[in-house]
């Protein structure tokens, strides 16, 4: 088996360019064909690294932005976003975290998995996948 090289790459990294790129091995987003992959979002300023907020409702409304962020960059919206993964440090923070998503987010809603996490200090993390139309 061959490794591909970086001429056979048929995805595309996304990155907002007015935001440090990460400290990990990984990009904020990836565009493959029609699709939008973007990693992870937390509810850091993108600039400072500082957390932003004290409890699940602030730290959705960040996560949500920094989302927005990533799509924008990718060519993408929330209303583009067909699937979503969020994990909550306590699974009780389920309908004020619900409930402030509905901020971002109308029907018809994007596929969705929440799932208890241990999340190192922060409360939220959202993962989503965008449709990007030819």
């Amino acid at each position: 088996m061959s490794l591909s090289s970086e001429s056979d790459r048929t995805w595309t990294p996304v990155q907002p360019s007015d935001a440090p790129p990460p400290a990990g091995a990984y990009s904020p987003g990836v565009r493959a064909g029609n699709l939008l992959f973007v990693s992870g979002q937390v509810p850091r300023d993108p600039v400072t690294g500082a957390l932003d907020g004290d409890d699940v409702v602030q730290q959705t409304r960040r996560t949500m932005r920094n989302l927005e962020r990533v799509l924008a960059a990718g060519g993408a919206r929330l209303r583009d976003v067909v699937s979503v993964t969020v994990h909550l440090a306590d699974e009780g923070d389920w309908p004020a975290f619900d409930a402030t998503y509905r901020e971002f987010m109308s029907a018809p809603f994007p596929t969705r998995t929440v799932v208890g996490a241990r999340l190192r200090g922060i409360l939220v993390e959202i993962t989503a996948v965008a449709w990007l139309p030819a």
